[in-house]
């Protein structure tokens, strides 16, 4: 049967990262206004921004569809694991790209004053940085877990890959189609082949057992040929 838990578990996760792309946003465009001016960007932040639009653009409206309709492309499971990679992928180098960057401007960590812009900037950086990576275990770990029930409904014979999770079936076994079998009570003994039965021939000469008379044989004796005498003598006259 299809997994309820496992799509609560979906929604949890896709808001969350709905939310963390919200904060991703904000933090990689202000980035963004601060070296624009200058003629110059950081590549995080680029990446980062872009990453962010594309799940803000298209988690929301993976959700609503699959709410409001049934058989979309974009609600089933090999849809969501071939896109929910891309941008595991996408956010995996975003945070990568933000390491880079920190490792350069901040070898030796944030240890500026509070309040400096250099302070500002140091643990804004570490923020893109926590955010992409918590954006990375979020679809890397659902599309794991799916692509792992999906591998196991399909050996038991469930067309799961063109099913939306809520109707896909993924532990449950085929079900076969039930033979109707006639009951032996009902049995009327009649032969299977639909012909009548046929009856057993009378032989001749046989005594009938419902009349008590014995049959009449159909058999003529020969008739002998009996003289007639007129009283005459008859003769050959000489």
């Amino acid at each position: 049967m299809a997994l309820g838990w496992f799509s609560v578990a979906r929604i949890t996760l896709f808001s969350l990262a709905i939310a963390f792309s919200l904060i991703g946003l904000g933090l990689n465009a202000y980035f963004i206004s601060l070296t624009v001016p200058d003629d110059f960007y950081f590549t995080f932040s680029v990446l980062g921004l872009a990453t962010a639009m594309l799940t803000l653009l298209t988690i929301p409206v993976m959700l609503i569809i699959d709410f409001i309709r049934r058989g979309a492309f974009t609600s089933m499971v090999v849809f969501e694991l071939s896109w929910l990679f891309t941008l595991a992928i996408l956010w995996v180098a975003t945070a990568g790209e933000a390491v880079t960057t920190f490792n350069f401007y901040y070898p030796r960590g944030c240890i500026y004053a509070d309040g400096t812009n250099a302070e500002t900037y140091c643990l804004e950086v570490q923020a893109v940085e926590a955010f992409a990576f918590l954006n990375f275990f979020i679809f890397l770990g659902y599309t794991g877990v799916l692509l792992v029930f999906s591998i196991i409904g399909s050996t038991r014979g469930n067309g799961v890959w063109t099913y939306s999770v809520k109707e896909a079936t993924f532990l449950g076994q085929k079900s076969q189609p039930i033979q109707q079998q006639v009951p032996l009570s009902q049995y009327s003994g009649a032969p299977p082949t639909g012909y009548a039965p046929v009856g057993q021939p009378q032989q001749l000469g046989t005594y009938s057992t419902h009349s008590g008379t014995p049959p009449q044989s159909h058999q003529t004796q020969p008739q002998q040929f009996q003289p007639v005498y007129s009283g005459q003598p008859q003769g050959i006259p000489v």
